[in-house]
């Protein structure tokens, strides 16, 4: 697919700029996570409007990567945008999330990543069982410790954004979209998407022509489900094998390989999901 990254910037940021006038936002919130899907909000951003009316929140918990938290820290100076980080260990510790796993504190993180790959490889195909809400206790309890984080943040940056007037911007693109890789009423629930309808490797096209820093475009994306566990190893293929076969289906072109049944699969999953919380198979 023929993809121009200066022609697609300037028509993202013509899309934020007549968005934010049309519905009279007077700024911008962000979370910035250390990905490569927020890095690129923030370039689009800086771009849009001006520097002073981006609040960007970089926003850890008890169980967040420190690496991570540097990677956020080293995208906002990237742009020259101010941050702000905010704990959240306090509030979901109030709402009783940690109550469903013991503290690891002062566990090394390789021990922590050895423990989660080995939960993780204990099931069949656990992508599949996060999407139907399926499997045994312990992994339901991990099913709603990592939304309960998700949903916690954007009750943050909505807070921080209706006490300014400003839009919360979200960085979910049209490759998690379609395989159901994101939380719903979390990093869903926004009011700009000015990603939403590009693939993952499109968005990794834009990072360069945005001068995204090289360590987070090489940086392995994560789902943020199982530390360790990277997007590629959940899906079971790469960004390059999927988006091409999404591509394909999108055009009306039928695949009927292994791979292309599996992500058939994930998107009639996904949508299932959407429908359901929703509340659309009432009667």
């Amino acid at each position: 697919m023929n993809f121009e990254p200066k022609i697609e910037c300037e028509r993202i940021v013509e899309f934020i700029r007549s968005t934010m006038e049309q519905y009279n936002f007077k700024g911008a919130v962000l979370g910035i996570s250390g990905g490569i899907d927020s890095a690129v909000v923030l370039g689009l951003l800086v771009k849009a409007i001006e520097r002073e009316k981006i609040k960007a929140l970089i926003l850890p918990e008890r169980d967040s990567s420190k690496q991570s938290i540097k990677d956020a820290k080293l995208v906002c100076d990237a742009f020259n945008v101010d941050y702000e980080i905010y704990n959240l260990t306090g509030a979901l510790r109030k709402l009783g999330v940690y109550s469903f796993f013991p503290p690891a504190v002062f566990i090394p993180e390789s021990v922590k990543i050895k423990y989660s790959r080995n939960r993780w490889k204990k099931y069949k195909d656990p992508y599949i069982l996060d999407l139907k809400n399926e499997g045994d206790e312990q992994f339901l309890r991990g099913i709603a410790y990592y939304r309960a984080k998700h949903r916690m943040r954007m009750c943050k940056l909505y807070m921080e954004a209706e006490r300014l007037g400003y839009c919360v911007v979200g960085t979910t693109n049209r490759t998690e979209l379609l395989l159901g890789l994101y939380v719903k009423w979390g990093d869903d629930s926004v009011d700009i998407e000015p990603i939403k309808h590009l693939y993952k490797t499109q968005v990794f096209e834009l990072a360069k022509y945005l001068n995204v820093p090289e360590k987070i475009i090489n940086k392995k994306p994560t789902p943020d489900l199982v530390p360790g566990i990277t997007d590629e190893e959940a899906f079971g293929m790469s960004y390059y094998e999927i988006d091409s076969i999404l591509i394909d289906l999108e055009s009306g072109i039928e695949r009927n390989d292994q791979l292309s049944l599996r992500i058939k699969q994930i998107m009639q999953l996904t949508k299932l999901r959407e429908l359901k919380s929703l509340g659309l198979l009432d009667l």
